[in-house]
């Protein structure tokens, strides 16, 4: 499938590159006919700075700059210089900016701004000024794209944040990675936001890009001055990891790389903003002692000391995450970032009130082994809502940090085993007319089932949490879901594949 999209691309699409910079990108006259009465194009995401190259592709409307100079990524109607003054539209909503390369001696990476704009709202304009307290906070969420992220997205914009989306789309190009698909249909992100502006008025900027490109991301900063980050942009899963060594590279360079280079910007550019990241209680493993949330008091030979709970990493995933959580401790007391780790257990749900309305902005579900939220679990954990993840992010924005602060958010509302979860999926089931049928398969993770565990969860109860538990209806719901898409359900991708003992050196084939 990729192959094929690189080569009906390439047609329409010439990129030139000298040395290991862009110097232009050359579209020819037919990629005019891309251009529909809905102003969209196919549009092509290289990094060739890397030496792994990726291909994102999505459908993008209207707007998009192609830039490599600093201070670039900007909203249209800004001035800007163009390279190519011809238009590739004759629409006066369509403006096409092409940049060149001026600095050959420094290294760059395409990068895309693009800009969803609707017809049937106009956008809003606003006349506060930069001093005015009633002003809306500007939170830029990174991985935004994503399952969190999306829901965060829009639950912010609805709750009258100024919001923008940095993300490189890569969670999509997994799937075709892996040959896996979300049980749920999921528009591309332009279609989302175009949407999203349709039904509410409410604009989302959207940066496609890869932080771990810093210039990119100092962009995007330098244009978008965000108050608070939320950091959802990471590789989140353990089995993905844990596939073969490249896979556990890319997790590891990905992640903690992509988390420093946030850091450098908050530094270097804002240095009162506000960075919410998203952690997860499998850095703390499963000690035979309670969880504390983040730090725990101890005394030992007489002396008594408050220091970071131990970490105990079951994968390379977890790792990173580790690894995130010691930077972002260290540059909150060495530069006075002010940071909130939100420890969070595993997700579930679809639904939240903004994806309720309207197909385009349904989440997605992953079911399979790799990326599914509940089924490559095998011992006690901590879960919660989507609904909840949403509201433990904005509670954590309106309640910042002080500077040089480090904190640290258990962030679940229960705690179930996976017999537990099967037994109560079993009985939604049988209610519902299904045959469920539950069978044992071996643990493919190096980990003890049976464990004790008690984790605290108390802060972000203290803050005004109004959890969602599970229950029979959330269940029923889920459950009809798997109904309603039972024909893009491929069953091979349920049982579980990614052994953490077999991991290897050769990059491992995925295909079914």
């Amino acid at each position: 499938m990729a192959s094929s999209l690189i080569s009906s691309t390439r047609r329409e699409i010439t990129i030139t590159r000298k040395g290991p910079h862009f110097e232009s990108l050359q579209a020819s006259s037919r990629l005019n006919k891309f251009l529909t009465p809905h102003f969209k194009c196919e549009c092509v995401f290289y990094r060739i700075k890397n030496k792994m190259a990726h291909l994102l592709s999505a459908s993008c409307p209207l707007a998009i700059s192609l830039s490599s100079s600093k201070n670039s990524v900007k909203p249209f109607g800004l001035n800007q210089t163009f390279v190519n003054p011809q238009p590739l539209s004759n629409s006066s909503s369509l403006k096409g900016l092409l940049f060149h390369e001026k600095k050959p001696k420094r290294r760059r990476s395409c990068v895309f701004l693009a800009t969803a704009t609707s017809q049937q709202a106009p956008p809003e304009t606003s006349t506060n000024n930069n001093n005015s307290p009633s002003k809306p906070k500007r939170v830029m969420v990174i991985g935004g794209d994503g399952y969190c992220g999306w829901a965060t997205a829009l639950h912010l914009s609805k709750k009258n944040y100024e919001v923008a989306i940095v993300d490189n789309l890569v969670r999509r190009l997994f799937d075709h990675q892996l040959g896996l698909e979300s049980l749920t249909p999921i528009a591309s992100i332009h279609d989302r936001i175009s949407r999203w502006k349709a039904l509410t008025g409410k604009t989302i900027d959207l940066y496609i890009g890869d932080i771990c490109d810093f210039e990119f991301l100092a962009d995007s900063f330098n244009s978008f001055e965000p108050d608070s980050v939320v950091h959802f942009g990471e590789q989140r899963s353990a089995p993905y990891s844990m596939i073969d060594r490249s896979r556990a590279v890319f997790t590891q360079h990905n992640n903690v790389i992509g988390t420093l280079n946030v850091l450098f910007a908050i530094k270097e550019f804002r240095e009162e903003c506000h960075l919410v990241k998203l952690g997860t209680m499998g850095e703390y493993g499963t000690p035979n002692i309670d969880i504390e949330e983040g730090y725990i008091t101890i005394t030992h030979n007489g002396r008594t000391d408050t220091l970071p709970y131990p970490k105990q990493a079951s994968s390379f995933y977890h790792l990173s995450k580790v690894h995130d959580s010691h930077n972002i401790a260290f540059t909150c007391k060495a530069w006075g970032i002010r940071a909130t780790d939100l420890n969070q257990g595993v997700v579930y749900g679809v639904k939240t009130d903004e994806t309720e309305m309207h197909e385009e902005l349904r989440n997605r579900l992953d079911y399979d082994a790799v990326f599914g939220t509940a089924l490559n679990r095998f011992c006690t954990r901590g879960y919660l809502d989507i609904r909840d993840t949403v509201q433990c992010v904005e509670l954590a924005i309106a309640n910042p940090a002080k500077a040089g602060e480090f904190r640290v958010f258990n962030q679940f509302t229960e705690q179930f085993s996976v017999n537990e979860l099967a037994s109560l999926v079993t009985k939604a089931g049988l209610k519902l007319g299904l045959d469920v049928t539950k069978m044992t398969v071996p643990n493919p993770r190096v980990e003890a089932e049976e464990h004790y565990y008690n984790a605290k969860h108390t802060k972000l109860m203290e803050l005004g949490l109004e959890p969602h538990y599970l229950s029979e209806s959330l269940l029923d719901s889920l459950l009809n879901f798997a109904v309603q898409f039972r024909d893009r359900v491929d069953k091979k991708q349920i049982m579980p594949s990614v052994s953490w003992k077999k991991i290897g050196v050769k990059t491992k084939s995925m295909n079914p």
